[in-house]
């Protein structure tokens, strides 16, 4: 029994020692997991990379997508696609949110990103098979990632913002792989124009002002120079073609004056109150049954009715308001046929339908403040516009209305400007009001030719159908946040596919000067770079395997500027003179954020589940 015990106890002791069978076998197992682990991220994270490299590129395809309802939906927006996309995987969705912080930070190059992530991670995939250890890999990624943006800080040519073209080309090349690009050359001239209007003066100053601004004030000039793009507020009108869409001033809304009993479709000198109350008859909060049993008792409510109606609105005109605007209401209707009957002879214009998301560009625009109930309604929340009118688009029945001064800008004033007389506004000529028998609007305002300073601005956008006209809106987006990154940082790179090629060439030279496992990782890493110029020559049809020969025979020749040119049938040419050009921003922001996520992806070793 003694030797069975020590035999058992001496069994035991070895097992336990670090170099026993059970630790090592425990050691293989978690090996074997991780690795596991990391194949079935980096797998996920690659699928959701094919689904949309198609659509890199001016001649890249288009996804058509379905929602559970049955709407159809057509765009080849990387963050778009990804965002409908019914992803269960975490690292998957990694690069849907990768493509969601692309979107917020350059506003473009959201296919781009999840492609370089996808090519870096099957990078990464080979390097992990060759043993090298996978906090290496990503230790020499972010290496390569700091080299890289250096390359392409030395690539960017200065912009000056008060050069015009040179904006509207870079915002073309964006508008070059949306559906809508064959509309390019009049998008993109109203997307730079509408961000030149919205931007603050310190974001227009030249460049030693802005490093002086900068040096001085730190990080408020830095927030003083962005463009806040929730400025510019795009409107869409179904009829009409895209040759239509119009950069007007201000504010314009789709919804019409109400006309009942002849209301006025245009008014000048206008004080404009934007109401969040119903203007109609109080009811209770519940369901309740009103049993009427004589005439008497049926012409007292109504005439009760009819007084209550009235008073409300002798105290709206009380305050000289001659421009009402009444937002939607989900509860019960905000007006009534009566309270739209007094307000008429009233001559008071009133705009029903009012959205919710509104209400901010409103009281921003115009300077007016929310008015939540009657006892609340005063003067000093009302704006002061100079002209309110109805306008047509073109010879159709289409109409918007817009606010505008004489000189097609927007006019605000201080809530103090406005009195509380009704004096001059109780109706008829004095007050400024046109009925629809009266006169006809005038034209409708015609695009600036150049970008006057203004507040807040109004794309207009027209479309032959609701699917045109959603994707018209987000390229729009798109073309706006290119022009705003011109704005933060003012320096333009060739497009193309030429960054990543000249930065692939040169990290291959800085790889040759790492010692060990570096150089072979930093030399994956440049290989990956290749992805992009090669989907884009295969989404046009082309040879990616000659012309990414080409590409780089011409930049280890120093011609850094080359890239691929759609405009030439997939020809090699310089896109500095093609003016396929691109923001800064939208390269360094791609290369940082694909490197950050393929790293945090590559140091997963396990996946836990909670409850």
């Amino acid at each position: 029994m003694a030797q069975a015990s020590m035999g058992n106890g001496t069994g035991g002791a070895s097992s336990n020692r670090p170099g026993g069978a059970g630790q090592i076998g425990a050691v293989r197992s978690a090996s074997a997991k991780s690795k596991d682990v990391r194949l079935a991220n980096v797998s996920a994270a690659k699928a959701v990379a094919d689904a949309i490299r198609t659509s890199l590129g001016p001649r890249g395809m288009d996804k058509m997508i379905q929602g559970a309802r049955g709407d159809v939906l057509i765009t080849n927006d990387g963050a778009t696609i990804l965002e409908k996309m019914r992803v269960e995987h975490p690292a998957a969705k990694m690069l849907v949110n990768l493509a969601q912080a692309q979107d917020v930070e350059a506003g473009d190059g959201t296919t781009t990103v999840v492609v370089l992530c996808g090519a870096l991670l099957a990078a990464s995939q080979r390097l992990l098979s060759m043993g090298i250890h996978a906090t290496t890999i990503s230790d020499a990624f972010q290496r390569a990632s700091d080299k890289a943006l250096e390359v392409i800080e030395s690539m960017a040519v200065p912009v000056n913002l008060m050069d015009r073209a040179a904006l509207i080309k870079a915002a073309t090349t964006a508008l070059s792989s949306k559906v809508v690009s064959q509309y390019a050359s009049l998008l993109a001239p109203i997307a730079v124009d509408a961000v030149l209007r919205v931007a603050p003066p310190a974001a227009l100053a030249t460049a030693a002002d802005a490093a002086a601004q900068t040096a001085t004030a730190g990080a408020d000039s830095r927030a003083a120079s962005s463009v806040d793009l929730s400025n510019v507020r795009i409107i869409k009108k179904l009829g009409g073609t895209l040759e239509d869409t119009q950069l007007l001033p201000g504010l314009a809304l789709t919804q019409r004056p109400v006309q009942t009993a002849g209301g006025p479709t245009r008014m000048t000198h206008a004080r404009v109150a934007l109401i969040q109350f119903c203007l109609s008859a109080p009811k209770t909060d519940i369901d309740n049954t009103v049993v009427v049993q004589d005439y008497a008792s049926i012409d007292r409510v109504l005439r009760e009715e009819r007084q209550y109606t009235m008073q409300m609105c002798k105290r709206i005109k009380a305050t000289g308001c001659n421009v009402l605007l009444v937002q939607k209401s989900i509860l019960r209707d905000a007006t009534n046929d009566l309270s739209l009957h007094f307000l008429a002879k009233m001559k008071i214009m009133v705009i029903r339908d009012v959205e919710r998301d509104e209400v901010a560009f409103i009281c921003k625009t115009l300077g007016c403040v929310p008015i939540a109930g009657l006892d609340t309604f005063t003067a000093d929340k009302m704006a002061k516009v100079e002209v309110v009118e109805e306008v047509p688009l073109g010879g159709g029945d289409d109409k918007v209305v817009v606010f505008h001064s004489g000189t097609g800008a927007p006019l605000r004033t201080n809530s103090g400007d406005v009195t509380a007389s009704a004096t001059g506004v109780d109706g008829g000529a004095e007050s400024g009001a046109t009925t629809p028998t009266a006169t006809a609007g005038p034209a409708a305002p015609s695009l600036p030719n150049h970008a006057a300073r203004g507040d807040t601005v109004t794309v207009l956008v027209r479309g032959s159908n609701v699917l045109v006209l959603d994707e018209a809106e987000r390229s729009l987006h798109d073309a706006l946040c290119v022009a705003r990154s011109l704005v933060r940082k003012r320096s333009i790179v060739p497009g193309g596919g030429a960054v990543e090629i000249e930065v692939s060439v040169r990290l291959g030279e800085y790889a040759a000067s790492l010692p060990g496992t570096a150089a072979y990782c930093v030399r994956a890493y440049a290989e990956a770079l290749e992805t992009v110029p090669y989907t884009l020559a295969e989404n046009a049809g082309l040879g990616p395997i000659q012309i990414v020969t080409e590409l780089r025979r011409r930049h280890v020749q120093g011609e850094r500027n080359t890239g691929i040119s759609a405009k030439r049938s997939g020809a090699v040419a310089d896109m500095l003179a093609e003016h396929v050009l691109q923001p800064t921003l939208v390269s360094t922001s791609a290369f940082s954020l694909a490197t950050e996520a393929a790293r945090m992806i590559l140091k997963i070793d396990d996946i836990v589940m909670t409850r």
